[in-house]
Parts: C-alpha cells; structure tokens; sequence
C-alpha cells in the first residue's frame, strides 16, 4: 500500500516545497509531510487539488502523459459560451503546439467555492459563466489557451479531479491522506520509477487509514504564521 496526499491548492502558491526568491508562498506553507513531492504541476495562478507522495511508481501513474489521467476543471469564463464554443472545445482546437485532443465540456452552475483572494476582476458588462472541461492530456496552461482560443478569456480555473481523486469539500489549505494500492505491473516498475525524496524539511502531519477511495478528511489548523498544520499520529514523531 502507498500513501497519496490530496491538497487543495490555494491561488498564489507555488507547487515546491521552496522558493528560491523567498517571497511567495509554497507547499510548505500547508503540508508538513515529509520526503513527499508533486504528482505533476498546477500553475502558480490556478486552484485546487494536488497531489502528491513519496511513492515514485504511483507518481509514474498519475503524471506519465502515457498513462491518460483525465483532469476535471472548473473554468469561470469570460463571455458567454455558445453551442458553437462548446463544440469546438469538445473536438480540440489548434493551439501553437499542435491539436489538442478531444475534451468533455459542458456548462455547470457556480460550484461552491469560498471567494478566491485577491478577488477575481469582473468587467461589470460582461456576463461570465462556469465550464466542466475534462482533459487527458497536460500542455503548459492549455484549458486558458482553450478558453483563449475559442474567445472566452479564463477568469478563475479550479483543477476539481485527477482519475479517481476528487476535491470533495477540501477547503484551500486543507490536505487529506488515502491508501492506495498498485495493480501489480505497476508495482512491478517501481524501482524503474522511483525518484529521490524530495529535501524539504517539514514537519510530520497526520496520516488516515481510509481505504483507497473512502479516506477519512484530514483538515489542517492555521499556525500563528498562517500555515496549516495536523496532528501527527500515534507512534509517530513529528
């Protein structure tokens, strides 16, 4: 069994565990886990899930560009999407690196999401509306050069899901723990896969014992500074 570690990225935090120029926020500031790293990236200017392990051949399964996570955003949109926009997201559109594979897109109602900080800019004559865009594949800042693409500038994009895993009610900050078992073949590659620990020097947090799919939700408290931290479990030092 290997442990993943579901993090609701905050707006403005870098996916590193440290900044060399000491002046943004990172990992660190909200998980104190350690010898763990980032199972792929989330931009700098986007929100939501995370994930993230020690475990090289599970990191393998989830970011490997073979292996075809689908990626579920919400995308707040600038504009009204039309049938026609709708369409043609769902297709792929041609952006300067190639085609983009076909997509799941469809419109939503504003999801329940605590107001993002610093607020996000309207222009008071312009409507804006939230997509479901569901991808399986990971192009630099592609769902914003999509929206881009077809006229409807991002305005705020919330990574919800990767494969199986879900948000399901983290707040920004908050992190949970699940067990996850490899099919065999995949733990086959594990030591093909395996990449170093990350040195970063955290503290321990606390660790659930949900089954894959149904782990307990492990909220952080704020430190005085503003991080989060948990309590770390039995047995364990922190």
């Amino acid at each position: 069994m290997s442990l993943i570690y579901l993090l609701h990225k905050p707006y403005r935090v870098l996916t590193q565990f440290t900044d060399r120029d000491k002046q943004r926020q990172t990992l660190a500031d909200f998980i104190e886990v350690p010898d763990i790293y980032a199972a792929g990236r989330l931009d700098y200017d986007s929100e939501g899930l995370l994930l993230l392990t020690s475990d090289g051949a599970l990191s393998h399964q989830i970011a490997h560009p073979k292996k075809k996570q689908p990626k579920t955003y919400w995308v707040q949109v600038e504009g009204a999407p039309d049938e026609q926009a709708i369409a043609q997201l769902s297709a792929g559109v041609e952006l300067k690196d190639g085609m983009t594979r076909p997509a799941k897109v469809k419109h939503i109602d504003p999801p329940t999401l605590p107001d993002r900080q610093p607020p996000v800019r309207f222009r008071a004559s312009i409507p804006t509306h939230w997509l479901e865009i569901v991808i399986s594949e990971g192009r630099n800042r592609q769902v914003r050069r999509m929206t881009a693409h077809v006229g409807l500038p991002t305005l705020r994009l919330i990574r919800a899901a990767i494969g199986p895993w879900k948000l399901d009610g983290l707040a920004p900050g908050e992190w949970r723990s699940e067990e996850v078992e490899l099919p065999a073949a995949s733990r086959d590659e594990r030591s093909r896969n395996e990449r170093p620990p990350a040195r970063h020097k955290a503290g321990a947090g606390k660790v659930s014992s949900g089954k894959t799919g149904s782990a307990k939700r492990t909220a952080g408290k704020p430190h005085a500074n503003g991080r989060r931290s948990t309590t770390p479990p039995k047995g364990r030092k922190s």
